[in-house]
């Protein structure tokens, strides 16, 4: 800015009376912002940040409440109807929380791609449709001698390997050849339908349903959802096929991620008569053996957060359907309920609840549990893991529930991996990537809801916005402000510094910074609101200069650290193993959102800035930036996850907590966004997305996308610049103009286009316009 410029805002915010006089370039004091220390709970250096377990604990606190509430409506429960009333409600949340199925298909049309011939059996490769433009690859075995009626079994695979994995091979030729029909399907992004270019053997599949869940889930579904859907369908092509019995058809998990699928898949299709369920809905390989004694009232029955997100289910902790309740949904069909190692059988609380279930229907034959031997961190032979021996042990199970004679010891003759390979180069063409059809939703979702918003009143579009939000968030409502600690007042000069410890809710802290300038007597300064994902300590780094000029010119600066930035942020990497990706993922196990707790610290914020007389709170700004570093367009994008090195992660929160402090708060006067997302469509234009777990809002494109978030901060100021896509990159002039079509409509609508700056040229002084803001 030069004299000129620094002249003009001088007089402009003479006009609006918050500056006393002409300031000098703010050169000395931009200096000392970036020498101060911006801690506040933590000042100087310390071996641990005391604050960077503050959400993981207050995330384990209301998971354990959950858990709580689970075993009161348990312990509530005494008879048959109780039961299904309450398995019921459980059923219909949870099919719910999976999202939009499309109408099932009248007819599944198979086609066989090959047949080969075994001894005993003989295998088909499948290829059929599950839903428009996604094709489903399955391997199908059968005897070589069929029978009038035979059982059908669907194995439900790990996410760790594909249909064609040799132990699978060997589960299949072993049923095949003792009468069964057997379907081994790949699930969505596994297999020949993966989303990601690298070959076999790797983890590769496992991985990318990380990148998948969220997009699935932007578009208010979930890959549960569209694994269950599938497996569905490949129940039709079981009933379809000649002598099938539909009185025994199985759904036989394996370990590791195939028994949540399977169970789910079960409790939701009442076509399956019996289910292996393998380490689902009680202790998991990883909980420790033997359970202590309390196990009945410790046990965490809800289960915790993680990236995997067929383990976490949307909403399930707050509406019941707990791991334990989807198994027991099952009753009165026929269940083995396994564990792959050692299983403390008298002391598993799920068991005990299981056998109740069972038996209210008279029908504790139905139910059994079988377990491997050793420990997950063990070495084979001692430690079985998934292996013939522990497959075997499920025989006499099946000889004596469906009548499927006792292969003895398992057969083993693997085949290679190109004869089970069910994609012609003809047939490959047809398959849609699953990123493109969740695009194709996400235009015609958001498209529905702009259609609906358009018919509407205008001063009825924000108040609609204001509830879709909310509903996607989980609760935004601000608490009571309490301030714990304010240390004593400090000086930069003749601004004043004040370290607040602001409590937002009980077991949140949110560490604050705030900066007063000096302001004539009977003035009191307006306030702009700094937020970023990497906290006040950078935000005070990256732009000293530009806060420098804000307080210069009469302008208060409030630098608060929501729940897990900065001070209170969780300390490791933010990527899909981190404790933040954990803490987020169990959020929406609870029907909130860490983005929605991270509203409730701005708005709680607000109304305690509110509450000072030193500050004019009628004019407030919200400031959001990013500090992440950006992508090149030519980045190569197709980088694995065992990669040392990955494209950088976008860091979108500040932008997105700017418009959404915009949208709930009356008082904001202008908005500011640097380095923000673009829009939530951008994450589905790749099968690669590099954007943090806890910024995705599940649903979002249900009701719109961020250009109608910023429509409906409209007419005030609003000035958006360096936003990056899906992928950390800038985004390009000529998207940006068609995607905030909404927002430039919104602000011609409301008569104020002039307030509404995107990607400015020449770019314009921050105090210069956030003044003009507060002024209006």
């Amino acid at each position: 800015m030069n004299r000129y410029q620094r002249a003009f805002v001088a007089v402009l915010l003479l006009a609006v009376g918050v500056l006393p006089a002409l300031a000098a370039l703010p050169t000395e004091l931009a200096e000392q912002l970036r020498a101060l220390d911006s801690g506040v709970v933590v000042l100087g250096t310390v071996r641990q940040p005391p604050l960077a377990g503050m959400l993981a604990r207050d995330h384990a606190a209301r998971l354990r409440e959950a858990n709580v509430a689970d075993r009161v409506a348990w312990g509530e429960l005494r008879d048959r109807p109780g039961w299904e009333r309450f398995r019921d409600a459980r059923l219909r949340a949870l099919r719910a929380s999976l999202g939009t199925f499309p109408e099932p298909p009248k007819d599944v049309k198979v086609r066989v791609t090959a047949t080969h011939d075994g001894e005993g059996y003989q295998v088909d490769n499948l290829v059929f449709e599950t839903r428009p433009g996604l094709l489903m690859t399955a391997n199908l075995y059968r005897p070589a001698k069929p029978a009038a009626s035979m059982p059908g079994v669907l194995i439900v695979h790990s996410h760790q390997q594909p249909k064609h994995v040799g132990w699978r091979q060997d589960m299949a030729m072993t049923w095949a050849r003792a009468g069964c029909v057997v379907i081994v399907p790949d699930l969505v992004g596994h297999g020949e339908r993966r989303q990601h270019p690298f070959p076999e053997p790797n983890p590769h599949d496992y991985h990318f349903r990380y990148d998948s869940a969220i997009q699935f889930s932007l578009v208010g579904d979930s890959l549960m959802g569209w694994f269950v859907w599938d497996l569905m369908r490949a129940v039709d092509v079981l009933l379809k096929h000649p002598g099938v019995d539909a009185k025994r058809v199985i759904a036989m998990s394996e370990p590791a991620g195939g028994g949540d699928v399977a169970a789910v898949t079960a409790a939701l299709d009442t076509r399956i008569t019996g289910a292996v369920i393998n380490n689902f809905g009680g202790p998991q390989p990883e909980t420790p053996y033997p359970l202590p004694r309390d196990a009945e009232t410790s046990f965490e029955y809800a289960g915790a957060g993680s990236w995997e997100s067929t383990r976490n289910l949307r909403n399930s902790a707050r509406d019941g359907f707990f791991p334990w309740a989807i198994v027991a949904s099952i009753a009165p069909r026929r269940v083995i309920y396994y564990h792959e190692f050692y299983w403390d059988r008298e002391q598993d609380p799920v068991w005990k609840r299981l056998q109740k279930v069972w038996g209210w229907y008279d029908a504790a034959d139905n139910l059994t549990g079988l377990a491997g031997r050793g420990f997950v961190v063990g070495s084979e032979p001692q430690n079985t893991h998934w292996h013939a021996e522990s497959r075997e042990l499920l025989y006499p199970q099946f000889k004596q529930w469906f009548g499927i004679p006792n292969p003895g010891k398992e057969y083993s003759n693997r085949r290679p991996v190109a004869d089970l390979l069910c994609f012609t180069p003809e047939i490959a063409k047809e398959q849609r990537p699953a990123h493109e059809l969740a695009a194709r939703l996400g235009v015609e979702r958001t498209a529905a809801a702009r259609e609906a918003r358009d018919r509407m009143k205008p001063e009825d579009r924000r108040k609609q916005a204001q509830r879709d939000w909310a509903n996607l968030l989980g609760n935004v409502e601000p608490g009571r402000p309490q301030l714990n600690r304010a240390s004593s007042p400090e000086s930069l000069g003749d601004v004043r510094v004040e370290r607040l410890h602001l409590a937002t809710e009980p077991g949140i802290v949110v560490p604050t910074l705030l900066l007063i300038p000096p302001t004539p007597k009977g003035k009191v300064p307006p306030v702009v609101v700094g937020v970023s994902q990497h906290g006040k300590g950078e935000f005070l780094k990256q732009r000293s200069t530009e806060i420098a000029e804000l307080l210069r010119a009469g302008v208060a600066v409030c630098l608060p650290d929501v729940r897990g930035t900065g001070e209170t942020n969780t300390g490791d990497t933010r990527d899909r193993r981190s404790s933040a990706t954990a803490t987020a993922a169990g959020e929406l196990m609870l029907g909130q959102s860490v983005l929605g707790g991270r509203v409730r610290d701005l708005r709680t914020l607000l109304a305690y800035l509110r509450t000072r007389s030193d500050l004019d709170a009628r004019k407030i700004a919200m400031w959001g930036e990013s500090f992440a570093p950006v992508n090149a367009s030519d980045t190569d994008l197709k980088v694995p996850y065992t990669a040392s090195k990955r494209p950088a992660q976008s860091e979108p929160l500040g932008g997105l907590l700017a418009l959404l402090g915009g949208l709930f708060e009356d008082d904001v006067r202008a908005v500011l966004v640097r380095g923000g997302l673009s829009d939530y469509q951008s994450l589905l234009d790749s099968p690669f997305t590099y954007v943090p777990f806890d910024a995705a809002v599940s649903g979002v494109l249900t009701v719109g996308d961020l250009p109608d978030l910023a429509a409906a901060v409209a007419p005030r100021h609003l000035r958006i610049e360096g936003l990056v896509d899906g992928q950390n990159r800038r985004a390009p002039a000529d998207r940006l103009t068609k995607t905030y079509a909404p927002t430039v409509a919104a602000y011609k609508a409301a008569g104020h286009t002039g307030r509404l700056l995107v990607d400015p040229k020449p770019v314009p002084s921050v105090a210069e316009w956030f003044a003009a803001g507060l002024r209006d």
